[in-house]
């Protein structure tokens, strides 16, 4: 019975990419992988599967192999393409490597590939810090307390009360690996009884209670920029938990959320403020007294200024971050309407619409509706 086609073995079209072929071979390699079998009586099936995959892979990923198969199919015979077992195999190219490294990772853990206990980085830490709109704007440096797991000291992280309290693991001679042999490969796992240090603690440290780590709380000083807003993070490189097995620590995210200001908002590097401002002023213009974060100021209202109308303060902002210009401090005028007059006011209103050429229903809309209108 002739060779079945490599593309029908793996499931693909014959123009496949090398991505696709890969996703394929891992799909085929999980499937029929003889150690994954948990039923006796399918490894052997699996196991001839499991070598037609390989061998249609291992033509169809190398380039020239692939466009001889192309050219001539299986008549290159077994001096083209190898035999069909492992033997000719290259486990480390063309993603055969990543592709048998996943698989023994599934089966036997991701210690299975490699001996010893492993040095692993400390997880990093986020600490949410609230900031007041003005330390936001100005910067400001923090004292935060920050808790952690840290390298116990009082037995420097091997977890025992002393050196003579460490022995050698006795299921793994020191180690740190139990070998097994799995269908064609001697694969290694972590001992379960030293859990892959390769030693037993007798003693364990009082510090840490045989933890190798201990709980703590550190004070740490973080300068706040001028001009952090909410979401932003700042990175406190190795300021994270301890690493184990002498890896590295991790980082501290520092992310900030800004308080609202019950005057100001802010938009950018600019920042707003509204102003209550008399018609009176607003039509004749004239001086007024502002809020700014650096204290009150004074500010000129020209003549026929329109409700909502925007005046600008420049540099009186937020700093950039970047180093460029500050922003401005931006006033929004808002038009304050008398609600109670008494008759002599009225009575200058009213010859002031006269002479402005204002007609309005006294029984309909209200004259002041009228003036505001007038103003818009």
């Amino acid at each position: 019975m002739g060779k079945r086609d490599y593309y029908e073995t793996l499931g693909v079209e014959r123009t496949a990419s090398d991505d696709e072929l890969k996703k394929a071979f891992r799909k085929m390699a999980r499937q029929y992988h003889p150690d994954l079998q948990t039923v006796d009586a399918h490894k052997k099936t699996a196991e001839e599967k499991f070598k037609e995959v390989n061998e249609a892979y291992e033509v169809l990923s190398d380039a020239e192999k692939r466009r001889r198969y192309d050219t001539f199919g299986h008549g290159e015979g077994q001096q083209g393409f190898g035999g069909g077992g492992f033997e000719g195999f290259d486990f480390g190219r063309g993603g055969f490597g990543d592709v048998f490294n996943d698989i023994f990772d599934d089966f036997f853990g991701a210690g299975g590939r490699s001996g010893g206990r492993r040095a692993e980085r400390g997880s990093d830490l986020q600490y949410n810090l609230e900031l007041a709109f003005e330390d936001a704007v100005f910067g400001k440096e923090v004292k935060l307390k920050i808790p952690r797991w840290e390298v116990c000291q009082e037995c420097k992280g091997s977890g025992a009360r002393s050196s003579t309290a460490l022995k050698m693991c006795p299921s793994c001679k020191g180690g740190g690996q139990l070998r097994f042999q799995q269908g064609f490969f001697s694969v290694s796992r972590p001992c379960n009884q030293c859990e892959g240090s390769g030693q037993i603690i007798s003693e364990p440290c009082h510090g840490c209670r045989g933890r190798r780590r201990v709980h703590k709380e550190r004070t740490l000083s973080v300068n706040i920029p001028a001009g952090i807003e909410t979401g932003m993070r700042l990175r406190l490189a190795n300021e994270g938990e301890h690493g184990s097995n002498g890896g590295p620590p991790g980082d501290l995210y520092v992310l900030a959320s800004i308080k609202p200001h019950p005057i100001f908002t802010r938009m950018g590097t600019d920042i707003h403020c509204d102003l209550p401002v008399s018609f009176i002023t607003a039509t004749l213009g004239g001086k007024v007294e502002v809020p700014t974060l650096k204290g009150a100021t004074i500010i000129k209202v020209p003549a026929g200024t329109q409700p909502d109308k925007a005046l600008r303060i420049r540099g009186l902002g937020v700093p950039s971050l970047k180093g460029g210009e500050p922003g401005d401090h931006i006033i929004n005028v808002k038009l304050k309407i008398p609600t109670k007059l008494s008759a002599k006011q009225k009575e200058l209103l009213t010859e002031f619409a006269k002479e402005s050429g204002m007609t309005w229903d006294a029984e309909g809309d209200g004259f002041f509706d009228k003036m505001k209108t007038f103003f818009e």
